[in-house]
């Protein structure tokens, strides 16, 4: 693709990371965010911020959807002012967006359709792995899709997989990940509040687990922010029930029981309900020492986060 334009729709806690990483890595971004800040960051990272979603697909080889959910990736690139009608044909759109597989299938059938490719390309690794350019990567697609996107794909990774030629596998793994990722989580939570109520040290007991057979990637990330109380949204409470929610439906679809993934989401879903929702996804914290009667428990909700 050598230095070809590649656009973003979506330049939140990962999106814009990745975007950075791209400009990094040579290649000319330009993108797009309903939030004006978000545009305004990646101006300042040097990439060029455009006012829909169509002007951030106009002229580029690739298109990066990196949105909540499948409505949301609809939405950008067939909606009003979307992407699909301003692309050029035979241009991949690379979708990084955790949706259903099924929903994948779905809209890669419309892209096909639009004259455009698309490479089922969800990813792992949060803000700190976005920001790093370090992380794994999941992709589904067309050998011609797969070649067109790998420039971008190596930008923004330390580790990328093709799963197989057909999109909807690329999402298949990654929701399969996500239940480890959302019962690890709401583990480290459970754990904490475990300790806190016998009597354990909080900075100690994570010093212990952290270095011990019971650690995992989100034991590790998430439990700093739970001890300094740090909410700032990297990855909301709301994305992990959605996430979940997409592991359960799957495992509903193929008979699967995942009794842990229920609880987890139970958890998390507390937490929203106290007023959580968009805050970082280790809030869920909130819902443990609601119910155990520690911490700030009798707090008031919580105001929106900046």
């Amino acid at each position: 693709m050598g230095a070809s334009r590649v656009g973003f729709v979506g330049l939140g806690s990962m999106g814009l990371g990745m975007a950075r990483n791209v400009l990094g890595a040579g290649l000319p971004v330009r993108g797009y965010d309903i939030a004006a800040g978000a545009r305004n960051a990646l101006a300042e990272a040097g990439g060029e911020a455009v006012e829909s979603a169509a002007e951030a697909a106009t002229d580029v080889d690739a298109l990066v959807l990196m949105v909540v959910d499948a409505d949301q990736v609809r939405d950008a690139l067939f909606g009003p002012g979307g992407a699909a009608a301003a692309m050029r044909g035979g241009a991949t759109v690379v979708l990084c967006s955790t949706i259903s597989p099924k929903s994948v299938a779905e809209i890669s059938s419309e892209v096909d359709a639009a004259g455009l490719s698309l490479l089922d390309a969800p990813v792992s690794g949060g803000k700190v792995g976005a920001d790093a350019g370090t992380l794994t990567v999941m992709a589904a697609g067309s050998e011609e899709a797969f070649e067109s996107a790998r420039p971008v794909l190596e930008a923004v990774s330390g580790r990328i997989h093709r799963v197989g030629d057909e999109p909807g596998l690329g999402a298949a793994y990654k929701v399969v990940h996500q239940l480890a990722a959302g019962v690890h989580l709401v583990a480290a939570a459970e754990l904490m509040t475990l300790g806190a109520k016998a009597g354990c040290d909080p900075k100690t007991l994570f010093e212990i687990v952290s270095g011990s057979a019971g650690s995992s990637w989100m034991f590790n990330d998430r439990v700093p922010r739970m001890l300094e109380g740090d909410l700032r949204p990297r990855s909301m409470v709301d994305i992990f029930v959605k996430d979940l929610g997409l592991v359960l439906d799957t495992g509903s679809e193929v008979r699967s029981p995942l009794p842990l993934a229920a609880a987890a989401r139970q958890m998390l879903l507390a937490a929203s309900a106290m007023g959580y929702g968009e805050f970082d996804d280790s809030a869920v914290l909130k819902a443990y020492e609601a119910a155990a009667g520690v911490g700030n428990a009798d707090s008031p909700a919580p105001r929106k986060p900046d």
